[in-house]
């Protein structure tokens, strides 16, 4: 009879130890589970984190000089250019909380480059987007800020003295608004970084 209790006690004690233990196993493979998903997202967020508006910020430096030269041909050109970056950003690397700001703005700046870049040989009406495209590009950087020093500078004269902000990689002062009959108008209004 004793023999008969303990071999039952020891075979409840054994399913007992494995039924905790397969427990147990299935709480950790929760937990990996988890650390897999936390990592996965953890990597998404990493990627949004890293969303760069560098190259926009490129293209948009470059139409600009275009403008300070006085070359409508390089600043359609550099529009153009300007357009189809702003159309290959990956969406999803834009963080949620910013994508909406952030098509508000690429919207804007996508109709005032495909402008600039539609009209060459129309120099005064590029010149009229790149004082809308400036402002575009100011938000995108307030938005997610820039990884090189940046100069807003302001031009009083420009549009009836109502005047315009450019950005400039810089600290002297070109006027693209008026380039080379007015290259000095203006002043260096804050540094971005």
């Amino acid at each position: 009879m004793k023999n008969i209790t303990l071999s039952i006690v020891a075979a409840s004690l054994a399913i007992v130890t494995v039924s905790c233990s397969q427990s147990s196993n299935k709480n950790n493979e929760q937990t990996v589970s988890d650390t897999t998903v936390v990592s996965e997202a953890g990597s998404s967020t990493q990627t949004k984190a890293n969303f760069s508006i560098a190259p926009i910020v490129t293209d948009y430096l470059a139409l600009k000089n275009a403008l300070v030269s006085d070359d409508d041909k390089a600043a359609a050109s550099a529009g153009k250019e300007l357009l189809a970056t702003l159309n290959k950003v990956d969406m999803k690397a834009i963080p949620a909380d910013k994508h909406k700001e952030y098509m508000d703005i690429a919207d804007d700046a996508k109709e005032n480059a495909e402008h600039i870049g539609d009209n060459a040989g129309k120099i005064d009406h590029q010149r009229e987007h790149l004082a809308s495209l400036s402002e575009d590009v100011n938000d995108l950087i307030k938005l997610f800020g820039t990884s090189q020093t940046l100069y807003q500078d302001h031009c009083p004269m420009f549009n009836d003295g109502k005047g315009a902000i450019w950005l400039s990689e810089n600290k002297e002062i070109k006027n693209p608004y008026y380039g080379s009959k007015m290259i000095s108008c203006g002043k260096m209004q804050r540094e971005l970084k």
